[in-house]
């Protein structure tokens, strides 16, 4: 008697299990499919992995800040300034007001991560519409939109962002306007390269002669085809948007005491440094691991997506 042999097959980029018995028809085990093997190979990345770790511990600091910080982060004392590291009251010591500085640093999170964060976010909605109008489009559209869009790249970001806060004014809102202003630029054009690469495609061509309208044809066949390249390069720039939004603060375009962010946290502990200079640092030591927390991530996610390669 003929006995059932197990069989595995590779198929799709996935292993399928078939048992192929005697009267018995294969039966498959279902594909990953590409995101699911994006998401298969980034959880596969312990540096990545350990960058996603801390971005969610930092996001979730943030969003419990108001409920788990142990004192009262507005709330100083002159006569306990500048307490040291490990001190039995303040663990991270005290400011120049006497403040705590874990207390501060928790709720300093929700700010640096908002103003980090948002720019970015909103650059992506805009600079990906663009990008994809005047790659599909193309001819005067393209013309007309991304060489106004190299007016901006004729200013370095730091300098554009400084004149943009400066001419609109300190503050939350006008930082986030600004920042926003740096990023659309750059995500636009990146948005219109992959868009022009693959206007040519067969299946770009077959949604013409089917009678699609342009819009449906950029929503649907180029939108689904470019979002990652885009998000990904969407999500390096968040570092970016962190460092220069606390470059703002620090230099007073950004927020406003006593509001407590990293960026004008450092600029406020800025004259304690010959005094207590390890909690002068712990700012500025708050915004490089969180800053390259974001880059490794992205890096991890952009291996992850080269999947088809």
């Amino acid at each position: 008697m003929t006995q059932p042999v197990a069989a595995s097959v590779a198929l799709d980029g996935g292993v399928r299990t078939a048992d192929l018995a005697a009267g018995q028809e294969p039966v498959f085990a279902p594909s990953r499919g590409f995101w699911g093997h994006v998401g298969h190979r980034l959880v596969r990345d312990p540096v990545a992995m350990a960058a996603g770790a801390v971005i969610l511990l930092v996001i979730l600091v943030a969003v419990l800040s108001p409920w788990i910080t142990p004192m009262d982060p507005y709330k100083g004392s002159m006569l306990r300034r500048l307490r040291p590291l490990g001190d039995a009251t303040y663990w991270l010591g005290s400011d120049e007001l006497g403040r705590d500085m874990m207390s501060r640093l928790m709720l300093g999170a929700r700010l640096s991560l908002f103003i980090g964060v948002t720019p970015v976010l909103i650059a992506f909605v805009i600079g990906s519409a663009l990008g994809i109008l005047a790659g599909y489009v193309g001819g005067w559209t393209n013309t007309i939109l991304m060489r106004t869009i190299d007016v901006f790249f004729a200013f370095p970001s730091v300098l554009l962002a400084i004149a943009l806060s400066g001419a609109l004014g300190a503050g939350i809102f006008n930082s986030i306007v600004s920042l926003t202003c740096v990023f659309v630029p750059q995500i636009a054009r990146v948005a219109e390269s992959v868009t022009t690469g693959i206007r040519r495609r067969d299946y770009i061509d077959a949604a013409k002669l089917s009678g699609a309208s342009a819009l449906t044809i950029m929503r649907v066949q180029v939108l689904g085809n470019v979002i990652g390249p885009i998000f990904v390069y969407a999500t390096s720039l968040i570092s970016v948007s962190m460092i220069l939004a606390s470059g703002l603060s620090f230099l007073g375009l950004g927020v406003r005491p006593p509001e407590p962010e990293w960026g004008l946290m450092l600029n406020t502990l800025r004259t304690a440094i010959y005094v207590n200079p390890a909690v002068a640092a712990l700012p500025g030591l708050c915004i490089f691991i969180v800053s390259i927390s974001f880059n490794l991530f992205s890096d991890g996610l952009r291996n992850a997506m080269e999947v088809r390669q």
